[in-house]
This record gives C-alpha cells, sequence and structure tokens, in this order.
C-alpha cells in the first residue's frame, strides 16, 4: 500500500455543496489552481456520479476525476462499462471508478432493487469491468465498441473486513466514509497485504466553526447516516455498537429528533472535520499521517464562502 508520506494527492467531492452544477466552472478552475488534483463525485439523493465529472472534463486540465461511488445495483454491469468507457475517452484517460453496493436504504428502498448478495455482486462486477476494459468480450456476450487506450482504475466502497478483503484482492484502491481517527488503525490492518500502489480514499465532511455553530448539522448528518444498516454495522465493528445504540433504537421509532440527541459527540468528533481553516486541515492531515493516501474533502458552507474555504482546506 503507498504510504501517507509519499503521497500528495488532495480531492474534492463534487458536487460542492449548495452550488447548481452549472456554476462549478470557476470554481473547479480556481481548485484545480490550488492544487487540489482529484474530483471524486457523490451519488446519494442529488446529481448522478457520472454527470458532475462529465461537465468537470471540460472545466478542467489535469485533475483525475473519479466516481465515489456508484452502486453497481443500479446500473448493469456493461452500462457502467460503457459510461466508464466514455469519461475515460473525454478525460483523455483521467478517469478512476469508483464502485460499491451502496446501501439498502438506496438499493431496495429508493429503487426497488432486492439488495442480494452485495459483496458477491461487486466482485462479479469487477471481474466484468476487467474484462470489458480490456477489450475482450464479456461472458454474457457484451464487447465495448472501443476499450479505454489506458486502463481504468477501479476503486471499491469498503467499510470493513470481507468488502476491504475484496477490494485487496481485486481493485487498485478502497475508498471508506464517515471513518473516525481512532478507527483507522483496524481498516489499515485489513489493508496490509494490498500491493504497492494501492490507495485508501475517505470523504470528510467539513463545517467550519466552533461546536456551538456545528453541532445541530453534524448531529443530523451522523444520525441519519450511521442509522442506515451498512454504517451502523461498520461502527458495530469499529467497536462502537454501545455508543450508537440508542441513536439507532431512536431512529427505527422515527424519533428523529432523539436520534440525533442521542448521537455520540465522541464520535461525532472523531469522524467530522471542524472548526478554522487551520485546525481542520490539521486535522485531516492527521488522518493522512494515518494511512490515507487521498482524502476527499467536502467543504459544507454557504455558496458565496466556498470558494474561500476550499483554498483554505488545500494541499500545503
Amino acid at each position: 500500500m503507498e504510504s501517507a508520506a509519499s503521497n500528495h494527492r488532495w480531492g474534492l467531492t463534487l458536487p460542492l455543496a449548495g452550488l447548481p452544477l452549472r456554476e462549478h466552472a470557476e470554481q473547479l478552475r480556481r481548485a484545480e489552481a490550488t492544487g487540489y488534483t482529484d474530483l471524486w463525485s457523490g451519488e446519494t439523493n442529488g446529481p448522478d456520479g457520472f454527470t458532475p465529472l462529465a461537465l468537470a472534463a471540460a472545466w478542467t486540465d489535469s485533475m483525475r476525476l473519479g466516481t465515489g461511488v456508484v452502486g453497481v445495483f443500479q446500473r448493469g454491469p456493461a452500462l457502467l462499462a460503457q459510461q466508464a468507457a466514455a469519461l475515460a475517452d473525454a478525460t483523455g484517460g483521467r478517469f478512476a471508478l469508483g464502485i460499491g453496493a451502496s446501501s439498502d436504504r438506496i438499493v431496495e428502498g429508493w429503487n426497488r432493487i432486492p439488495f442480494e448478495r452485495p459483496l458477491s455482486r461487486v466482485s462479479d462486477t469487477v471481474d466484468f469491468l476487467r474484462t470489458a476494459f480490456a477489450g475482450e468480450r464479456t461472458s454474457t456476450g457484451f464487447k465495448l465498441e472501443q476499450a479505454p487506450p489506458q486502463p481504468v482504475p477501479i476503486i471499491l466502497a469498503a467499510l470493513r473486513g470481507r468488502m476491504l478483503e475484496l477490494a485487496v484482492a481485486k481493485a487498485d484502491g478502497a475508498m471508506s466514509n464517515f471513518l473516525p481517527l481512532s478507527g483507522l488503525p483496524r481498516v489499515r490492518e485489513q489493508l496490509a497485504s494490498a500491493p504497492h500502489g494501492f490507495e485508501l480514499l475517505c470523504r470528510f465532511f467539513c463545517l467550519p466553526g466552533e461546536r456551538e455553530q456545528v453541532e445541530p448539522l453534524a448531529r443530523f448528518m451522523f444520525s441519519s447516516y450511521i442509522t442506515v444498516p451498512v454504517y451502523a454495522a461498520f461502527y458495530r465493528w469499529l467497536g462502537h455498537g454501545g455508543a450508537i445504540a440508542e441513536m439507532c433504537e431512536a431512529w427505527a421509532a422515527k424519533d428523529r429528533q432523539r436520534a440525533a440527541a442521542a448521537a455520540p459527540w465522541e464520535l461525532i468528533e472523531d469522524t467530522f472535520i471542524f472548526g478554522d481553516a487551520e485546525r481542520m486541515r490539521a486535522r485531516v492531515d492527521e488522518f493522512v499521517a494515518g494511512g490515507i493516501t487521498l482524502p476527499v474533502l467536502t467543504p459544507i458552507t454557504t455558496p458565496d464562502k466556498l470558494g474561500e474555504l476550499v483554498e483554505a482546506l488545500g494541499p500545503s
């Protein structure tokens, strides 16, 4: 696995919070000039994971563009291969494909698709994509009209155990999310046998301000995410089952206010990036020193302050 000391990549989440896609051009050029190397899209209930990257391809010159991440249940593997090949072509090889199982809430709840055998589904999809990207015919008879001229890196969304093992075995990197600093050593332990150059990405939610300013939003975000079964399982795997039990019980009872109040502040503080720009940057640096090879920052502020915050959090 690539050491943090040798890594100089620094990423941003697309789309930028609160900013319409059509207004991203100036901010992305500004971020590239500041030294950000990567843009990684999210895909929850905002824009899809590919459209913001297609726009960014025209607005940037050298930044790597990655899906961070798109789900393997919502798209068939042939369509995933087509979309990835198209962006690899449009970007001149600057594209990386981040895929994952997503969550039962998104797959089964929102999309009415059975959330079954997620590990196998991800593994089979990686095999399909490797074959397709090589310009070969897959087991289903599919073959890309034009294979990517360069290999497309595949990054797996992997929170714990077996998915991290799968990432080491078949992918070029793993991407974590809502990872507390105290849990980073356990994740790193699972990646001990990863090959040289293997990446460990993590998304960080950056909320400028002191506790009294950020606490309501941080509690809402934490309770709404960590009560999703796959994230609750992640936190139990990290040893925090007792700390999140009351919050999960309140959420299951549809008492959102009690769930937010029960969110353990010590874990929120261990996971989110708070404070002024200097403190936030120092906190991200702690994760990098601990083994994150690519921090993907999600600055959360008003649109008029976004460019300033992005610059302040940029690579040193």
